[in-house]
């Protein structure tokens, strides 16, 4: 990166105005201002994040252009054998920088209370209980195989077209069970329209301090994580990765950032650029034995 102010893109493989985008234009935002130059959004939707995707493998490593790699980043690697580029191999990690967990929520006419009793109840009734998600290889769909594969459960995925609609129909009792993200499910969780089991995370959260953990419930291994991070191609040398991963830790610190992502239910999490590969690489791993172990194909 040279000391000009040519913009830098930072392309969101989400359309505008969901959640993805709004952190990403968060941290559109906040890098400019660390890096004194501009830094713009290229919203490049479709084909479960693969076509933004494939814009930054293929683009100039120089640190101009950039990616931000939500969940499916590593979940698409996991479902698609053949993408148009090397998931490992073109990209270099810069930072993670936001996580959230899933809430697993009933209908409240169900008749467990604890997520134990959901797992005695459907263990008694394979096949029977059902659970939601915002479509075939979403991420609560995911998160829905790796909770039958860690509890030794088995439950009916039901696709709906994205998450609202999900929840809806946990709530008009179409569904038994939904994995939402936090930001989503918390409004519903107060009103009293959906009701809460367990956390995703690896601890309690502050929003409901009550509520276990699916770890502490009893499900070993649970976790998992609604995230946010920065890639970049992978010939970008190491001197730019280690000034944008400072940027991008820096901005994340300031009250302002910590509470926007506040209000949508994440909270940030710098990390090195060595850390967050290693992230994704134990994340990749985890998706991967779950497609194996579920059978999923995503044609």
């Amino acid at each position: 990166m040279s000391r000009t102010h040519r913009p830098v893109k930072l392309v969101v493989p989400f359309a505008p105005a969901g959640a993805t985008d709004i952190i990403g234009r968060l941290i559109a935002q906040k890098l400019g201002d660390r890096l004194g130059q501009p830094v713009v959004i290229e919203n490049r939707p479709g084909a479960g994040t693969t076509i933004g995707n494939t814009v930054v493998a293929k683009a100039a490593p120089d640190g101009y252009t950039l990616l931000f790699a939500p969940t499916p980043f590593v979940i698409t690697q996991a479902l698609y054998p053949k993408l148009p580029y090397d998931a490992v191999k073109e990209f270099a990690p810069v930072s993670l920088l936001a996580v959230s967990p899933f809430i697993l929520v009933v209908n409240d006419a169900l008749p467990a209370r604890t997520l134990g009793e959901l797992i005695a109840l459907a263990k008694a009734k394979p096949g029977v209980l059902t659970f939601c998600s915002a479509g075939s290889g979403s991420v609560p769909h995911m998160a829905g195989e790796l909770f039958k594969l860690n509890a030794g459960v088995d439950i009916v995925h039901v696709p709906y077209k994205g998450a609202f609609e999900a929840v809806t129909g946990v709530m008009a009792g179409q569904v038994q069970m939904f994995f939402g993200d936090i930001g989503g499910v918390l409004p519903l969780i107060r009103e009293g329209r959906v009701r809460a089991l367990a956390l995703s995370s690896e601890t309690r959260s502050a929003d409901l301090p009550t509520l276990p953990t699916m770890i502490e419930s009893g499900v070993p291994g649970y976790v998992v994580l609604t995230y946010t991070g920065v890639v970049a191609p992978a010939a970008t040398p190491p001197d730019i990765v280690q000034k944008l991963n400072t940027a991008l830790n820096t901005s994340l610190q300031t009250p302002e950032a910590a509470a926007a992502l506040r209000r949508i239910g994440a909270e940030s999490a710098p990390a090195s650029a060595q850390d967050f590969a290693a992230f994704l690489s134990a994340e990749r791993d985890k998706w991967r034995e779950v497609v194996r172990h579920s059978g999923i194909k995503i044609e």
